[in-house]
């Protein structure tokens, strides 16, 4: 296992972000809330799901402890937003993981190829600084404090509910 994959396994927010600026501003964000030093970043989408599924450079991470959130951006090379919340999302170990994508597009196609490929959430990343770190303080607030996640997927879940396998289907066309 590389140093870099031993450093981040026990991280409990998963950045996707390319852009090298977008990454420093989040990350001075999370150390004004103090929460800097519970971020992974990855740069791309390809390393997204290598670090979910402890793959290529990831390899060895333990799956076990998955994020508790995930800020996706959208336009990435190699593998793009909208791909890597496919994948996270027809995968039983990361199905439930919380997903906001979290992006500086405007585009109405964007916000609906998002929610149409299971994002929780889309943010627009805000202008303004203290905006900005508010906004990430609040996600960090709901997604680790008050939403509450199904048990993780299992056959002893499963078979305990029947028509449960029903519901955890991929919707049509995806």
């Amino acid at each position: 296992m590389t140093t870099t994959a031993r450093f981040q396994d026990s991280k409990r927010i998963l950045l996707v972000e390319d852009e090298p600026s977008d990454v420093e501003l989040i990350l001075h964000a999370f150390q004004k809330i103090h929460l800097a030093d519970e971020v992974a970043v990855v740069r791309d989408g390809a390393e997204a799901l290598d670090y979910l599924f402890g793959t290529g450079l990831f390899a060895g991470r333990s799956t076990e402890r998955q994020p508790k959130v995930i800020l996706l951006d959208l336009h990435m090379p190699r593998l793009n937003g909208i791909e890597v919340l496919d994948r996270i999302r027809t995968d039983p170990r990361t199905r439930y993981l919380p997903v906001v994508t979290f992006t500086a597009s405007d585009s109405a196609r964007d916000l609906t190829a998002s929610y149409l490929s299971g994002t929780n959430s889309c943010v627009r990343k805000p202008e303004d600084f203290s905006a900005f770190a508010e906004t990430l303080r609040q996600i960090w607030l709901y997604w680790s404090e008050i939403n509450q996640l199904p048990p993780p997927p299992g056959p002893q879940h499963l078979s305990q509910h029947p028509g449960m396998d029903k519901l955890l289907m991929p919707a049509p066309g995806r």
